[in-house]
């Protein structure tokens, strides 16, 4: 059985977690996802991307803590297994194509720190148990939750989720700016596959500038980010996607990006 399940429906690739209802990130979630990325990028037809889970209990209750143990050895180490992913959630955040995460039941630890490498974050309005909870286990999250919680809620609000072991529910973590909306269960996937297919009309080259820009406004320096911005800017400059806009707006109609 495959770690991931994934399916395309039009230009949205929607990558679920398959194992439920727990929906553990095993070694070969991990490993999937790595080859995974390399389609992502490389495929034209493929513009945004909605990160989800089978069933409707849980997003991910993290890492599989017994497998690790068993395993670790034969993969190089526990030091080789957190580079994997590191890895595979820096991938993840500098995607050239949107990100979009659903939030719901248990997302605690790994089931956090995955989303937080995402460009957009959806929590159920019930039910969601958001947390990284690994101080309760003797130890520190391993997988950038420190970073990422930290740049996207601030210092007080990730200290103290992080230090008390908190688990918040969704309308805290939009409260917080952890998540882009809070949206009733039973209306999550479907709303994160309205927004991913949204994403997916918008022009793949001033997406991808987007990104990139934005990515460096939160790791580079001012004139760094800057430069990131101008380069973004020259790339759509007279480009067919820049034309049809152009065209649309004297048209006063909305643009069909190629």
């Amino acid at each position: 059985m495959n770690a991931l399940n994934i399916t395309r429906v039009d230009r949205v690739l929607v990558v679920e977690g398959n194992d439920p209802p727990i929906n553990r990130m095993s070694l070969a979630y991990i490993d999937e996802w790595e080859v995974l990325l390399d389609r992502i990028e490389t495929d034209s037809e493929i513009r945004a991307v909605v990160v989800t889970a089978a069933g409707d209990t849980n997003f991910s209750v993290g890492m599989d803590l017994k497998e690790l143990t068993s395993q670790a050895a034969s993969r190089g180490g526990f030091e080789a297994v957190l580079d994997q992913r590191r890895r595979v959630l820096h991938r993840i955040e500098t995607l050239s194509k949107p990100v979009i995460a659903t939030l719901f039941g248990y997302c605690l630890g790994g089931g956090l720190e995955l989303p937080l490498a995402c460009h957009f974050r959806l929590a159920a309005a019930e039910g969601a148990r958001i947390g990284l909870p690994e101080l309760d286990l003797g130890t520190v999250p391993a997988w950038g939750g420190t970073v990422r919680l930290t740049r996207t809620i601030g210092q007080s609000a990730a200290l103290d989720m992080i230090l008390r072991a908190r688990k918040i529910d969704g309308p805290e973590a939009y409260r917080l700016g952890l998540v882009n909306e809070v949206v009733p269960l039973a209306d999550l996937k479907p709303r994160a596959m309205e927004l991913a297919a949204e994403m997916a009309r918008q022009p793949a080259t001033a997406v991808a500038g987007v990104l990139r820009a934005v990515e460096a406004a939160m790791t580079q320096s001012l004139d760094e980010a800057l430069d990131c911005e101008r380069e973004a800017v020259r790339a759509c400059s007279n480009s067919p996607d820049q034309r049809e806009g152009m065209r649309a707006f004297i048209e006063k109609r909305r643009p069909n990006f190629a």
